[in-house]
């Protein structure tokens, strides 16, 4: 599955991720909150269970769920960005 990223920067140079499916919009209840493009048309493995360098835990299960996923607050990514 392909997936585009978005970014909305958190307290203390945090930044928390949104996973939603390549080329599909940001569902309604998520769009309360400017995200930036972070990425587009990531791939993500079949059984993937976290979108390791955006740390969002059990993506497919979240986008299943809700049609997006999201890292926790209490997970969001370092001032790095999230990537290594």
């Amino acid at each position: 599955m392909r997936v585009d990223i978005y970014r909305r920067a958190e307290s203390n140079q945090q930044f928390s991720y949104l996973a939603v499916p390549a080329g599909r919009v940001i569902p309604e209840e998520a769009t309360n909150t400017d995200w930036e493009t972070e990425a587009r048309a990531i791939e993500m493995g079949e059984k993937a269970e976290q979108v390791s360098q955006y740390e969002i835990p059990r993506p497919e299960q979240q986008i299943a769920e809700k049609g997006y996923a999201i890292t926790s607050v209490n997970g969001a990514a370092n001032g790095s960005g999230g990537k290594p």
